[in-house]
């Protein structure tokens, strides 16, 4: 499939920052499978997701975050080491879609596609934070299926209808700035937590708003 060089550029340059501050692992994997299968030709910057070894890594360690991704408190652990992979490899991955186009675009898609990494990995970690919260474990798995689908979807759409893409990504970053400032309690415990694995004080366990409400005596209410 031939794929538009202006519009495909800038859909893939933001959205491999988008896509791997979700599920790192399930971008390269589709990017690499629409590559190396010629549903799509990638550009030059990407031709490395299209290596079998890369193709095998990515698709080994998606079923370990399949996995991960839906045990409580697990996921929030694979969330705090990821933000030292996810972050960078999105900006890595969006800088190199552009390398071409000189060392000024190189720079500036990298702060693109890292900027978006960090959004979508703080969102999905701090509701996943928030999530735990919950007992029951269907919680964590409806999300982790749901952010796939976003993802798989999200790289089909962005190789079939680039400007689709870009304005959904525009209406999702504006439900970001939105929905960031209410998880900031659940993003501020994955911190101390990621403080923890370095010898940090191990954080309080997160709970909901609810639980930490304080009965009041039926004679205050009078």
């Amino acid at each position: 499939m031939e794929l538009d060089s202006l519009s495909t550029l800038i859909a893939l340059t933001l959205g491999v920052g988008w896509a791997s501050g979700i599920n790192l692992y399930a971008a390269v994997l589709a990017l690499g499978l629409a590559g190396t299968t010629g549903y799509a030709d990638l550009p030059t910057g990407l031709e490395v997701v299209e290596n079998p070894f890369v193709i095998a890594a990515a698709g080994a360690m998606y079923l370990v975050e399949f996995c991960a991704d839906k045990i409580p408190g697990v996921d929030s652990g694979w969330d705090a080491l990821h933000t030292f992979i996810r972050l960078p490899a999105g900006a890595l991955l969006a800088s190199g879609i552009v390398g071409d186009q000189g060392p000024v675009m190189e720079a500036l898609a990298g702060l693109a596609g890292g900027g978006l990494a960090a959004s979508t990995h703080a969102a999905k970690a701090g509701g996943r934070a928030l999530i735990n919260t919950s007992p029951e474990p269907f919680s964590n798995w409806a999300a982790s299926i749901t952010e796939d689908i976003g993802v798989f979807g999200g790289v089909w759409l962005m190789l079939n209808h680039p400007w689709v893409f870009v304005g959904c990504l525009v209406i999702f970053v504006l439900l970001l700035i939105w929905l960031l400032p209410k998880l900031w309690r659940a993003i501020r415990y994955l911190f101390k937590k990621i403080g923890a694995l370095f010898g940090g004080a191990k954080p309080e366990p997160l709970q909901s708003d609810t639980s930490n409400q304080q009965a009041v005596p039926l004679n205050k209410l009078n």
